[in-house]
């Protein structure tokens, strides 16, 4: 499987004003700045493949298609997978890499429990077990059509525990805003009839029931267990994201024209490349790695108008580091 992970992140500029490239949208930093939106496109292991920049409030499902064409066209390749998370699924998109020949795992936002584990439920003193899979499909529209598509469903007890837990906060804060008629704030539980404030215990008891659920749609005819493990491969692009924004200084970003901007994002680029083979070669991070090299300097000294070169004492663990470097 040629599996490529993409993802979209946004970077902000030191600036007020907008312009056709940099616009004001939905910051994943929260800013309120005139921003970019970047999608990334990176190996199994993190390693970057393709960048590509958006104007800064481009919808994130409106950006998956044009960076896959481009790596495909420039590379050659056939037979590409691509894995993304749900903010990316859509009717049109998965319509569209169908199409144009792309395989996809992406993940699928459930909206009510699935019938397969509702029917499975139903049976007495049944309790889903961790790692637990189900398989289905969902029916969805294309060019007025029907079409019916592959989903699995795997039940993890760890993030059913992180459900609950955050389903039960937001149950407490509607309830406070029920018993206190406090200010409205959004909250997914809470219905709003008139004057009449309540839990939405319906709902609630709904959310309870697809706590540790998640589901993904592909095309792939493979086991279940191998696309669950190529999705859960996206934490390298969200990871790389992160270097790049943090270790690399990714943001903010000053340049005024969209050529500057983009030789700005190529450096980074580059920079992250390297960053990921050192990574995987030597099995430190990158920032650990600098801070190991860093305090390793020579020096040039003066000595009666003579100067003296001075090497530096390289220890151990360090020619050890480098030496995995060597090809």
């Amino acid at each position: 499987m040629k599996l490529v992970l993409y993802d979209v992140t946004t970077l902000y500029f030191e600036a007020q004003n907008e312009d056709d490239y940099r616009k004001q949208g939905l910051s994943k930093e929260r800013r309120l700045e005139p921003q970019i939106t970047v999608g990334l496109l990176v190996d199994r292991t993190g390693f970057p493949l393709e960048i590509q920049s958006f104007e800064g409030n481009r919808a994130e499902v409106k950006t998956i298609i044009p960076v896959l064409q481009g790596f495909r066209a420039r590379h050659s390749l056939t037979d590409i997978t691509v894995t993304a998370d749900a903010a990316m699924l859509s009717a049109g998109n998965i319509a569209d890499l169908e199409s144009l020949g792309f395989h996809y795992i992406i993940g699928s936002r459930i909206a009510k429990t699935p019938y397969e584990i509702e029917e499975y439920l139903c049976e007495d003193d049944v309790v889903l077990e961790d790692g637990q899979t189900f398989e289905s499909n969902i029916t969805v529209m294309v060019d007025g059509k029907r079409t019916k598509r592959r989903v699995i469903y795997q039940y993890r007890a760890k993030r059913a525990a992180l459900d609950l837990s955050n389903i039960e906060k937001t149950v407490l804060k509607a309830q406070r805003i029920v018993d206190t008629k406090a200010a409205i704030k959004r909250n997914r539980f809470l219905t709003i009839k008139g004057a009449l404030r309540e839990v939405n215990l319906a709902l609630v008891e709904e959310a309870r029931r697809k706590a540790g659920i998640k589901g993904y749609v592909t095309d792939l005819l493979v086991p279940a267990q191998e696309v669950i493990d190529a999705y859960h491969q996206l934490f390298q692009v969200e990871k790389s994201f992160r270097m790049s924004k943090s270790d690399l200084k990714a943001r903010p970003i000053y340049h005024h024209k969209q050529e500057a901007v983009d030789a700005h994002l190529t450096v980074v680029f580059g920079a992250l490349a390297i960053a990921r083979h050192i990574e995987s070669m030597t099995g430190i991070t990158i920032r650990n790695f600098v801070r190991k090299l860093a305090p390793i300097r020579d020096g040039v000294v003066s000595v009666n108008g003579v100067s003296l070169p001075l090497k530096p004492i390289i220890p151990i663990d360090v020619v050890d580091t480098l030496k995995l470097l060597e090809f």
